[in-house]
């Protein structure tokens, strides 16, 4: 405790902010001290920097594809041109191409991991290639964040959605990576699993939002978490997966060993490996899988309005 939670003199990077997740981030981020690159592919880039600037914030928009390895580059540039610093990486943007496995296109799987994976991977090479520099040139190690977003869909596999399930583990994966990499240079890395209701997830949350009070699929609320993982305040957390929505945030726990199969001998043989695992799994229920189905039984205090 004491920490603080102000961003004042920090700056941040947030991708696909245009609308959305993402815009609801950038104006969480901004309203706690902030100045703010918006990336967007469009002009809704520039409408939301222009939204935090009349707000008495500061913000620039940058248009460009975050899947274009070399806007992440440009991304930090255009922090430190405008702003003299560059702490902060909310990763947000990304596409939709849901569909069954056996339904799947080349491009369906392309774009999606292109946009997602490939997209976060882009900035936070950039981004922790500045924060190495910067941290050996001073000789101790500086300020940075790095706020991921992954999906429950890598948790439970969604089944109309392969690609994006598939993209959303791998930004797990890099997040605890860019943990490990970065934690020597005082950069921390966590991930978010948000429920929000966008303009992308119009389908996926089909039930109105109520008439009244702050909806509980608002994103707003996640954006509360990003500016918090964003200071000072959350120092001591990284490598975390947090599922956020409602009024709730859940941390993730990583996965353990439920069960080990020893060999008699030297080697296991077929014949033993049946003997073993066959009478192990035998009437095992459909959602007992490595799938974090449990992560469902969340909801109903999550989405509970007081």
């Amino acid at each position: 405790m004491g920490e603080s939670v102000s961003l004042a003199g920090k700056a941040a990077v947030v991708t696909g902010a245009g609308a959305g997740l993402g815009r609801a981030e950038a104006l969480a981020l901004a309203a706690a001290g902030a100045a703010i690159v918006v990336n967007d592919m469009g002009q809704a880039a520039h409408d939301v920097a222009e939204e935090i600037v009349a707000a008495g914030g500061q913000a620039v928009g940058v248009t460009g594809d975050v899947s274009d390895w070399s806007l992440g580059g440009r991304l930090v540039e255009e922090s430190l041109k405008n702003f003299g610093t560059f702490d902060i990486l909310v990763n947000n943007a990304g596409i939709l191409r849901d569909k069954m496995v056996f339904n799947l296109t080349e491009s369906d799987w392309d774009d999606v991991i292109r946009v997602h994976l490939k997209g976060h991977a882009a900035t936070s090479h950039a981004a922790a290639v500045h924060w190495r520099n910067a941290s050996k040139a001073a000789g101790a190690p500086v300020y940075g964040r790095v706020i991921n977003t992954s999906s429950e869909a890598f948790l439970f596999g969604s089944a109309g959605q392969p690609n994006y399930s598939a993209a959303k583990a791998g930004i797990t994966a890099l997040t605890l990576s860019t943990s490990q990499g970065l934690a020597r240079y005082g950069v921390t890395a966590n991930a978010i699993c948000p429920r929000a209701r966008t303009a992308m997830t119009a389908e996926a949350f089909g039930e109105a939002a109520p008439a009244d009070g702050l909806d509980p699929l608002a994103p707003e609320r996640v954006g509360t978490l990003v500016s918090y993982l964003a200071s000072p305040a959350s120092r001591e957390i990284t490598g975390q997966v947090f599922v956020v929505y409602g009024k709730m945030v859940a941390l993730m726990a990583p996965p353990k060993v439920e069960n080990r199969f020893d060999a008699t001998g030297s080697a296991f043989t077929v014949d033993e490996l049946d003997q073993q695992l066959s009478s192990y799994f035998t009437g095992r229920g459909q959602y007992e899988t490595y799938s974090a189905y449990s992560v469902a039984e969340l909801e109903k205090a999550a989405l509970a309005v007081d």
